[in-house]
């Protein structure tokens, strides 16, 4: 899915295992929402504690509530004291409590019975919090002052932090990367179901409407984002919403797809064309193609993610289209669809490193034409990397019909 814009920074990392590429395909897919609550990611936490001389921090993005616990169904907050003697409280509410049932070995639940913002503030109270870190990326800035309100004359000095626990998800373990493969594996196969039915005359809500369907029938949770599916010139926007477009022989057709397993998302792009291809949206095909090529395969442990996209960017401003081209070349994926690190002119520069599950994703786009996107998923290995995709990307591939 096309990064048209980059606000988050990378921030600096402490030194990780790498993640072999023949460990990540023996692996299985992380469980989720079975109790299973790592340790060791809450440790590496902690770790980063010191820095700011925290004694608790309050989690509340639901992706890194699910990476440290496991537990993806929302709607809960996480409360982590320094100390490793202490449990970590999860705040939730009576429509997970069952659910949530296995996880008391490892955490403390407690279920609330107001408001969050009441409960939130009652267990901050509870825990004789001294200095509280909070994630200023996620929290707004009414929950902010609401807390500060909330908490004034009781000690607790509030600390906004960044990226505490997003710097630990840009490495990927194992399991993660087979859980990753799996979502990919499913929204392969339901696109290569969808593929032989599609036909002149149909609207690209119905094209989406079956890509998502036949994910979910092959054990996708949800779509990993709205399904793009932009006939005609509609692809050339980038991030395009299907609507009521009919198909069109001898037209192209961009699909931007993917699918959620176990909380984990996949994310690929392929453009066609029903019938024969416009002259120039076939030379931009090649091009597209090419730079795709060109800059997966400069993907490894050590470069930088402004070089590999310059790679791809100076091959399509060589052959007259750099304008042409405007968003990122690719973003990091796991439990969030664009997550650190970014493969962006524009964001900052970041050194790549094993076990990173980056997007490729180079796109010409002409109003009025069309566009050509071609994406595929890829782990970054010590000598390259690994492509999770499988799909055929080559242009006889992409002719439908």
């Amino acid at each position: 899915m096309a990064q048209l814009l980059t606000h988050r920074k990378p921030s600096h990392r402490p030194p990780a295992k790498s993640v072999p590429a023949r460990a990540a395909a023996k692996a299985k897919p992380a469980a989720t929402s079975q109790g299973s609550v790592s340790p060791d990611r809450i440790a590496r936490l902690r770790r980063q504690f010191e820095r700011e001389a925290l004694s608790h921090m309050l989690v509340t993005s639901p992706e890194d509530v699910g990476y440290l616990t496991g537990f993806l169904g929302g709607d809960s907050y996480l409360l982590i004291p320094a100390s490793d003697r202490a449990k970590a409280t999860l705040l939730s509410d009576s429509r997970y409590a069952e659910e949530l049932e296995p996880f008391r070995k490892a955490l403390n639940v407690v279920i609330r019975t107001q408001g969050m913002h009441a409960a939130t503030v009652q267990m901050l109270k509870d825990a004789s919090i001294s200095r509280l870190g909070i994630q200023a990326e996620i929290m707004t800035v009414g929950e902010l002052r609401g807390l500060e309100h909330s908490l004034a004359g009781v000690g607790t000095t509030l600390v906004e932090t960044r990226g505490l626990v997003g710097q630990l998800r840009v490495r990927k373990d194992a399991s993660e990367i087979a859980t990753i493969r799996k979502a990919i594996s499913i929204q392969q196969a339901a696109l290569k179901a969808v593929l032989p039915t599609i036909k002149p005359g149909q609207t690209e809500l119905e094209v989406a409407a079956k890509i998502e369907a036949e994910m979910k029938m092959r054990g996708a949770s949800s779509p990993a984002f709205e399904t793009i599916v932009g006939a005609q010139a509609n692809g050339s926007l980038p991030h395009y919403r299907p609507h009521a477009v009919k198909l069109k022989k001898n037209q192209p057709l961009l699909i931007d797809w993917g699918a959620v397993y176990q909380g984990y998302r996949g994310d690929m792009t392929r453009t066609f064309a029903l019938g024969k291809w416009p002259k120039e949206l076939a030379e931009i095909y090649k091009i597209v193609l090419d730079a795709h090529t060109l800059s997966a395969a400069a993907l490894r442990a050590g470069a930088t993610t402004k070089a590999v996209d310059a790679i791809a960017r100076n091959h399509i401003t060589k052959h007259g289209y750099g304008d042409n081209f405007g968003h990122g070349l690719g973003h990091g994926l796991g439990l969030h669809t664009h997550e650190d690190p970014r493969l962006s002119h524009m964001a900052a520069e970041t050194t790549l490193e094993t076990g990173m599950v980056v997007t490729i994703e180079p796109g010409i786009y002409i109003p009025g034409l069309g566009g050509v996107r071609i994406e595929d998923d890829y782990v970054v290995t010590e000598k390259g990397s690994e492509n999770l995709c499988s799909l055929p990307k080559d242009i006889k591939w992409a002719t439908l019909g």
